[in-house]
């Protein structure tokens, strides 16, 4: 599935489309800035929730960080345990947080 854009996920948040929205960052940087609706699963824990996710495998699923670098490896990961909807947010929160 092809990424999406900042741009993009605002219009669908505001529509109220939002899909579901997974934050990868530190807690302590989600507690800092966070998009709105987003669930914090810090990439090192990603492995240890996937019982938690497994409602999601065919669902569409947005992931983010910083800047996309580890939402890259999250989305990669997910893919790789049958997710079949994942997206990346291109530019992570800093390009979110410029639109």
């Amino acid at each position: 599935m092809t990424d999406i854009t900042a741009t993009e996920l605002k219009d669908r948040l505001a529509q109220g489309t939002a899909p579901v929205i997974i934050d990868v960052r530190e807690t302590w940087e989600n507690e800092e800035s966070r998009i709105e609706g987003s669930r914090n699963i810090p990439l090192g824990e990603l492995p240890g929730k996937l019982d938690d996710l497994e409602d999601l495998r065919d669902t569409e699923v947005v992931v983010h960080c910083k800047g996309g670098s580890r939402s890259a490896s999250a989305k990669a990961f997910l893919q790789q345990q049958g997710f079949t909807q994942v997206r990346n947010l291109i530019g992570g929160i800093q390009g979110y947080q410029q639109v």
